[in-house]
């Protein structure tokens, strides 16, 4: 049997622009990598595909565990399909490591979706930072695009700082709530509220309608207390039963209402110019801290000097001046 020949640079991006989901695969294992080697061949791909990227409607997905995010998912990704929609789904899920997530459980149970020559789901890297997972699935987004992927739907697994992630890399952002599940209001941090371009109470099924019709008007009337947004939209309110398919249709229109009001008044490649400023300084911040954290003239100071500041012997600020004095001085050796 012959061994296995990895795929050079640039056969990995004429595959992916040719739409070959085995190549796409191979790209995104190679941006969630650690290894410099893999790091420089992505970034390489990425520059490759870029030109052909940016062509999507990124929606990002969030809700509180348990809201049926995956069963949503499914049934968005049905409907978008079978309107000669290419979908991708990518996870924004640094706990997965931990606690299992949901995304990887997500895959097997969405069967159909998994089975659809017209949908790509890839699980996100798991064990890592917030920001270093949301910067590959950010990385991830173009190289789906490239493939010719016209809808990316971007999920996070809970409704902290992984949403203001995905918030921060799509174009639209829906929030799925549930009716019955407490005081809805009360337990929903004010910032995701504001941040939803439309919030969607789904699981609208059976005895659950009336309840899930009187949560889309409490919902409706919080909404309006907050400010106006920027892009002139109205946020949404809707109920939807993913496992029925109702209102599925309703959901989309209305992400296709936002994206054209915004088109027309630029709000839309505004709000992307700012995104992609917001993601070269969160890079630059990565790598500084990577490299100043991973250097051995730190690492063999920090943990006495992060001892001392604990016990109070030395301020946080003197040992900070310390380890970045000994940081650029050794930089300056090595150069």
């Amino acid at each position: 049997m012959a061994a296995y020949k990895k795929p050079t640079t640039q056969e990995l991006i004429d595959g992916i622009l040719s739409g070959d989901r085995f190549k796409l695969s191979r790209a995104i294992t190679l941006v969630e990598s650690t290894n410099p080697k893999h790091q420089q061949q992505a970034q390489d791909i990425i520059e490759a595909c870029l030109p052909k990227s940016g062509r999507s409607i990124r929606v990002g997905v969030t809700g509180v565990p348990g809201v049926g995010k995956s069963t949503f998912i499914e049934a968005l990704g049905q409907h978008l399909t079978a309107q000669g929609h290419k979908l991708a789904v990518l996870a924004v899920d640094p706990t997965s490591s931990v606690s299992g997530g949901s995304i990887l459980g997500d895959k097997t149970r969405m069967e159909k979706l998994s089975n659809n020559p017209n949908a790509f789901i890839r699980p996100s890297a798991s064990g890592e930072t917030v920001g270093g997972v949301a910067r590959k699935t950010r990385e991830s987004i173009y190289l789906c695009e490239a493939a010719g992927y016209d809808v990316i739907l971007v999920e996070t697994v809970g409704v902290g700082q992984s949403g203001v992630a995905v918030h921060g890399m799509v174009d639209f952002f829906l929030l799925l709530m549930l009716a019955g599940a407490g005081d809805e209001l009360q337990g929903m941090k004010r910032g995701i509220m504001e941040m939803a371009d439309a919030v969607v109470i789904n699981k609208a099924d059976g005895d659950n309608k009336k309840p899930a019709e009187q949560a889309r008007m409490n919902y409706k009337h919080a909404l309006h207390l907050f400010p106006a947004q920027a892009s002139k939209w109205t946020p949404q309110v809707l109920t939807c039963s993913s496992t029925e398919g109702t209102h599925i249709d309703l959901v989309w229109e209305k992400v296709e209402d936002y994206i054209t009001l915004t088109r027309e008044n630029g709000y839309l490649q505004q709000q992307r110019q700012e995104q992609n400023a917001f993601w070269l300084k969160e890079t630059i911040d990565q790598r500084l801290r990577h490299w100043f954290y991973g250097h051995e003239a730190v690492r063999q100071q920090f943990m006495n000097l992060n001892q001392a500041v604990r016990s109070g012997d030395k301020s946080s600020f003197a040992a900070a001046d310390l380890l970045m004095k000994n940081f650029i001085e050794a930089v300056k050796k090595e150069s």
